[in-house]
């Protein structure tokens, strides 16, 4: 595993959704409304209406495609009903802005600046857009839940202490939570660290999607300190809360903000190191290991979706002989490799056993009958196997083993997997014929 392949887990409140005890006189309960940000009121399963806000971003682009998924029926994974997907972005038609916060029942506020020409468009971009959002609500008074997308900046510390973007998010912050006091409406405030995934746009103002795009494309990065350590939450994590919170089911680690429970830790330089070792495997056919849920396996699904269009397809080395040909496919540190073998017609391949490496043919084209022999015996097992019925046949430690194309006219294609790579210092393959006769 790696060392940034860690989850911040934290617990959630318990805290009631509607009132929360907190004196007993004389059997009666004093009932004290918690803060309306916490209010988990919303209809269950009632269609949603859903606005989203800075839509054509990186967070909205993702968000509106995996809601799509939902409301098409493709992802059946979540128990909620979609009837209207609301997008508003900065070239909307003003007017619509009106429309939407009329008719939505969620809000996700995903809109704002964070490149700026001047400093004072933090603000301008960040907070001015929120109070205008939150002004149209009130307008129509639509007291639905609204989603905030901060960040860690708005914290102020360390390094972020001086941050002009921070403060313009810590600024949005509060005036969400003035909203909700004043409406009794559910507010959502996200502080997200560093985001990565498909679609965020290079050299911008993620490290992780520029390096991504210049090593894809051969082109130089910089990096300040190899040693500079991120926290990463990766997309799809993201959209997954997301979901969480139309179903009421959001994270909260504190009385204010909510969270998304999985995210990595990593430096520059380990960023780096993979994101060159994804660059060789069509060299070397080398798959990295990538453990479920691991910054590793996340990083190099977001690696492949900036490919350019000359490197997602790409040549792989291929054995010719009179027999017919043999190709590596593909090579795992822990798992071996995979190949495919393309016999011509009434040709015998193999005659060759192993003392522990082992190997699975898969006949996916073509008749064939494979033969095996335990070594220092003459019994022979047999199977007929075809492409029009797929079976996987073993090669057996310590057997001797062919492979014989039955058809006159037609090639023979089979895939086959060992359990370990090949190794040509120590093959661990031994002639022999099947039939000795």
């Amino acid at each position: 595993m790696y060392r940034n392949d860690k989850q911040k887990t934290i617990k959630q409140s318990s805290l009631r959704a509607e009132t929360q005890s907190v004196k007993v006189k004389q059997s009666s309960v004093v009932a004290v409304p918690i803060p309306p940000y916490l209010n988990t009121s919303m209809p269950q399963n009632s269609p949603l209406r859903i606005l989203i806000t800075g839509s054509n971003g990186f967070v909205g682009k993702n968000l509106v495609a995996n809601l799509k998924t939902i409301q098409n029926g493709t992802n059946k994974t979540r128990n909620i009903q979609i009837e209207d997907i609301f997008e508003y972005d900065i070239d909307t038609p003003k007017e619509k802005l009106d429309e939407f916060c009329k008719n939505c029942n969620f809000v996700f506020n995903l809109a704002g600046v964070n490149r700026p020409k001047e400093q004072t468009e933090f603000m301008q971009g960040n907070f001015g857009f929120a109070e205008i959002l939150l002004n149209t609500l009130k307008k129509y008074n639509n007291k639905c839940p609204v989603m905030l997308s901060s960040s860690i900046q708005a914290t102020l510390q360390g390094r972020f202490a001086n941050s002009e973007y921070g403060k313009s998010k810590l600024a949005g912050e509060e005036l969400f939570f003035d909203y909700s006091k004043q409406t009794n409406a559910k507010v959502l405030v996200y502080r997200f660290p560093n985001l990565f995934g498909k679609w965020c746009k290079p050299n911008y103002n993620s490290a992780v999607a520029t390096f991504c795009y210049n090593i894809s494309r051969n082109l130089p990065i910089t990096i300040s300190n190899p040693n500079n350590e991120l926290e990463l939450l990766y997309i799809d994590d993201l959209i997954e809360e997301m979901f969480d919170a139309l179903e009421n089911k959001e994270h909260k680690k504190d009385d204010k903000y909510c969270y998304v429970p999985t995210t990595h830790k990593a430096t520059l330089g380990e960023i780096v190191d993979l994101l060159n070792q994804f660059k060789q495997q069509p060299k070397t056919l080398q798959m990295p290991q990538i453990p479920n849920n691991s910054f590793a396996k996340k990083l190099y699904s977001t690696y492949l979706s900036y490919l350019p269009k000359e490197e997602v397809c790409f040549s792989l080395k291929t054995n010719t002989d009179n027999r017919g040909n043999f190709t590596e496919l593909l090579k795992t540190l822990n798992c071996g490799q995979f190949s495919v073998n393309i016999s011509k017609p009434g040709i015998t391949k193999g005659e060759h056993w192993h003392n522990t490496k082992w190997e699975f043919f898969i006949v996916v084209s073509g008749k064939a009958k494979i033969e095996q022999r335990k070594i220092g015996t003459n019994e022979i097992l047999i199977f007929e196997v075809s492409g029009e019925n797929i079976q996987a046949v073993h090669m057996l430690p310590g057997y001797t083993h062919n492979i014989i194309n039955l058809s006159d006219t037609e090639n023979l294609v089979t895939l086959m997997w060992a359990n370990e790579q090949f190794n040509p210092n120590k093959p661990d393959t031994f002639f022999e014929k099947v039939n000795n006769d």
